[in-house]
């Protein structure tokens, strides 16, 4: 073969590969997913973020996670969720502040286009692909049933919920009340509504104690809700007279439970909320979405003074050390 025909012959096979390996190598895109919580403040929703942060990591994704100042702020979650959908985002990891009004919101996200996959606390859309946390009726049932074996005799119950547009404090609350209807020995006493902040927690669950002091049974239904009325029951000095269960995992409650004033807690699993709410979105993106149950039940335990330093209480409560070794 004459030199001019092997040169040609080199020069094709240079842009054979440049044009197969598309000159210097790019990165494929990642598909971007933006998880809108109830608070970034909590310890709940700090484990929320660990696990979303650690399946991101795992599946390649480009995870935003944002939420408003206060648990009550339901509109400022709608205009973070337009404002996600107008920057691109292509998957919602979504926990309703409001059942009902957060859904407009929602069902606008995904007729863009966006995949919705709620978290902890559900919203009343027929487009969410699945929801992930709690049962929470269940959960309420077992508050419930942790002082039903603990406290003999009649139970009087003061009751410390918060937003009641949040579907997951409302079915809670249901669970324990039906419960404790079934039991034949338990009367509602009094009942207060207030913020997911523990100083005005505080503050309310003190005024509901005030107001009946015959109460023996509280039963909060949040981290922040828990924290607070643990502080009330402290500084009240009811230890003695006051059984308290409580919600979720906090340094606050821990030490309540080894010092008096909180007798049993209701352990979710947020870190399994946020992975597998990430994971979901990603399998959705990747076209695997008709695998996805409707549910997914993530576990909760009660845990109390009894089986505070088991294996499986320590890594009910210490999820997120736990997994960040």
């Amino acid at each position: 073969m004459r030199r001019a025909d092997w040169t040609a012959v080199l020069l094709a096979a240079v842009l054979l590969c440049l044009s197969a390996c598309g000159g210097e190598s790019q990165p494929a895109a990642r598909h971007s997913v933006t998880l809108v919580a109830k608070s970034t403040q909590t310890e709940f929703w700090l484990s929320v973020f660990a696990g979303a942060e650690a399946a991101a990591a795992e599946y390649n994704l480009d995870l935003t996670t944002i939420g408003p100042a206060t648990e009550e702020d339901y509109e400022a979650q709608n205009r973070m969720i337009q404002q996600a959908v107008e920057g691109g985002t292509e998957a919602l990891v979504f926990s309703a502040i409001d059942f009902t009004r957060n859904a407009p919101a929602i069902d606008a996200a995904a007729q863009s286009g966006v995949h919705i996959v709620s978290i902890d606390s559900g919203v009343d859309s027929s487009q969410v692909s699945t929801y992930i946390g709690t049962d929470n009726y269940a959960a309420g049932r077992m508050a419930a049933q942790a002082a039903l074996e603990q406290v003999e005799g009649p139970l009087r119950v003061g009751l410390v919920n918060y937003d009641e547009g949040t579907a997951n404090g409302q079915e809670r609350e249901r669970g324990v009340l039906d419960a404790l209807s079934e039991c034949g020995r338990a009367t509602v006493a009094g009942e207060v509504t207030t913020l997911v902040d523990a100083a005005q927690a505080q503050a309310d669950t003190a005024w509901l104690l005030s107001q009946n002091p015959d109460i023996n049974l509280l039963l909060a239904f949040n981290e922040p809700t828990s924290v607070g009325a643990a502080q009330a029951v402290e500084a009240l000095g009811l230890e003695d007279e006051v059984f308290l269960v409580g919600f979720d995992s906090n340094v606050a409650t821990i030490e309540g439970l080894q010092s008096g004033s909180v007798d049993a807690l209701i352990v979710q699993n947020p870190y399994a909320m946020g992975y597998l709410g990430v994971e979901s979105a990603y399998r959705l993106l990747a076209g695997q979405g008709e695998g996805l149950e409707p549910m997914v039940d993530t576990s909760t335990q009660i845990v109390s003074r009894s089986n505070l330093f088991t294996l499986d209480s320590q890594k009910a409560l210490f999820a997120f050390e736990q997994s960040s070794h």
